[in-house]
């Protein structure tokens, strides 16, 4: 049996548009993100946009200086030609964790139908660090999160070797 890991979280934000207005001194309205901190009670949290070498930079940096084991982005996950969180993280990742988008995708499936083709949602470790990426809708990410609750000490477990 493994041992169970707890989770320390880190949240990001993949969305352009926020990021500018955040840069901008703009308000910035992050339900989806604003959610996921508060229900994981994330360690560290940021807005990024959509832009492969930021999502690598925000993630290392989260893993570097926050020692976080555990990193959830949402947005960024549609089929538009900037959305690039999925490709990004798909090329770190050193394992990825199949089972997390069929889940995703039949729970979702009871509430959006057939709609459910269209996520993208996944999950992976790199550096020892579970990740995983959901679409940025608010729905999707309660969720995500409830799997991720639900699941992560356990995944954690069998990622490190103590």
């Amino acid at each position: 049996m493994h041992k169970k890991v707890e989770p320390k979280f880190g949240v990001i934000t993949v969305s352009t548009s926020r990021y500018k207005a955040l840069c901008l001194g703009e308000e910035v309205r992050d339900e989806s993100g604003t959610f996921l901190r508060n229900e994981l009670k994330a360690k560290c949290y940021t807005i990024v946009p959509d832009n492969r070498e930021m999502i690598k930079g925000a993630i290392d940096f989260f893993i570097d200086k926050f020692k976080v084991n555990c990193i959830v982005l949402t947005g960024g996950t549609g089929l538009e030609r900037e959305d690039v969180t999925i490709e990004t993280l798909k090329e770190m990742f050193e394992k990825e964790l199949e089972g997390f988008k069929i889940i995703f995708q039949l729970l979702s499936y009871e509430e959006v139908r057939f709609r459910t083709i269209l996520s993208r949602a996944t999950a992976g470790i790199y550096r020892k660090t579970l990740i995983y990426s959901l679409p940025g809708s608010l729905n999707a990410c309660k969720l995500g999160a409830k799997i991720i609750k639900e699941e992560s000490s356990h995944i954690l477990g069998h990622v490190v070797k103590e």
